[in-house]
């Protein structure tokens, strides 16, 4: 069983940036695909981004798209999300996830492991 744990949350002004770390162990991730999502408060949890085993396909929600990078370091067995032109919307716990679909997924269901999240908060 993988363990992952996020870091890099805080409160940043909008139009400000971010960059959350998401740090594997107990068992490698080069071969899964890994993703990242979010709950807002009183809102549904929703798919942000998905990076395949490799690092050469990535896939984002619309919402997201052109702010947002996910990468990987597989040496390292970290996963990273970028964002920029944070706007009040965003704010959320971020979840890291791993995914047995070694190309990634965007659907939840597709995950067997968590992260317990890290909250970002962003000011108007």
């Amino acid at each position: 069983q993988v363990q992952l744990i996020e870091s890099g949350g805080g409160l940043v002004q909008a139009g400000g940036s971010l960059r959350l770390s998401c740090a594997a162990s107990g068992r490698t991730v080069d071969n899964y695909g890994m993703g990242w999502f979010r709950r807002a408060p009183r809102k549904d949890r929703e798919f942000v981004a998905t990076i395949s085993r490799s690092g050469g396909s990535t896939r984002y929600s619309d919402s997201v798209k052109g702010r947002f990078t996910i990468s990987r370091d597989n040496a390292q067995n970290m996963v990273y999300l970028r964002m920029s032109s944070l706007q009040p919307d965003d704010a959320a716990v971020y979840y890291c996830a791993q995914t047995w679909n070694p190309d990634g997924s965007e659907r939840s269901r597709d995950y067997n492991s968590w992260g317990q999240g890290t909250q970002v908060t962003v000011s108007s």
